[in-house]
């Protein structure tokens, strides 16, 4: 079992602090230093010195080394395999990564392209070749790794910590379902839009959560989570988003909280929910979401497919 596994090994709860507790206080002094700043100002500002290219590194790089921390902490500071810091598994299943980021994927391509055959105004061509490609190499190396470790951090090294902590599949399930959610509080999309964005941000940590515990693993979540921003920095960029990118289309129109904030949260990803559970056969929702934590001798480790 994915936290359970880590019953049975000497740890020190006092080690799961310091790297989530550094990054909240991040996240405070990041939200504190933002209030009454119109970030998107300052990302044009940026954008028009450096570049676009540059400037997304200049973003996403620290996230991407981020990363390269959380796994130095667990596996040097810890002593906690990389191995069941990601899955509860014999071996991290590829094919459950590759499965998740095609899926998703794919419904975020049609989706992007649904909008644009649909409301054509909305969108301008912004492919741009040479400068495509290298963000394109830019892209494929630091996305993953942004996502990666948002998800080690989150869906991995906090859940584990706090679901040791209070013997409990749910409260890890909610903290940090909702702590990913409010990281992004200071995205400029949040002063465009609105708050009711952040049902979003937070819809999605449950939904990632929610697949991690369910599949005892956390190979879904990082599919998911690298296909998302992937795909969606490389097809569509806009003035007002967090990543400002060279992708291929443009949005233009005026942003607004409509049903497309909702419609993943409470449509996509139940439906998404399901797909998985029959792929994976699925079973025990209450225990696996909310039960307490048990022996983990006596749960098999291996249900890759």
């Amino acid at each position: 079992m994915y936290i359970e596994q880590l019953k049975n090994r000497k740890y020190s709860l006092g080690s799961y602090i310091p790297i989530p507790l550094g990054f909240i206080l991040l996240m405070i002094f990041n939200y504190i230093m933002s209030d009454g700043v119109d970030t998107n100002e300052v990302i044009q500002q940026t954008i028009s010195m450096i570049g676009v290219n540059l400037t997304f590194v200049v973003l996403v790089a620290p996230l991407a080394f981020g990363l390269l921390l959380v796994l130095f902490w667990v596996k040097f500071i810890q002593g906690q395999t990389i191995l069941s810091l990601t899955t509860s598994r014999s071996k991290i299943d590829w094919k459950r990564v590759f499965f998740s980021f095609f899926l998703w994927g794919s419904i975020t391509t049609l989706m992007i392209l649904a909008l644009y055959y649909t409301q054509p105004a909305n969108f301008v061509w912004n492919f741009k070749p040479e400068k495509f490609f290298i963000f394109l190499v830019l892209a494929l190396f630091l996305i993953p790794m942004q996502t990666s470790f948002e998800e080690y951090l989150f869906r991995a090294h906090m859940m584990q910590g706090i679901g040791l902590a209070t013997n409990s599949r749910l409260i890890p399930l909610i903290v940090t379902s909702v702590l990913f959610g409010l990281m992004h509080i200071a995205n400029p999309e949040v002063g465009k839009i609105g708050y009711i964005i952040m049902v979003y941000y937070i819809g999605t940590g449950f939904f990632l959560g929610i697949i991690t515990l369910m599949d005892e693993g956390l190979e879904l979540a990082l599919g998911f989570h690298a296909a998302n921003n992937l795909v969606g920095a490389l097809l569509v960029t806009a003035d007002w988003t967090a990543f400002q990118t060279n992708s291929i289309l443009k949005d233009i129109s005026e942003p607004s909280a409509g049903f497309d904030i909702l419609m993943p949260v409470f449509v996509i990803f139940p439906i998404l929910l399901f797909v998985f559970s029959k792929v994976y056969s699925w079973t025990n929702w209450k225990e696996k979401l909310t039960g307490k934590l048990i022996d983990s001798n006596t749960q098999s480790n291996d249900t890759s497919l």
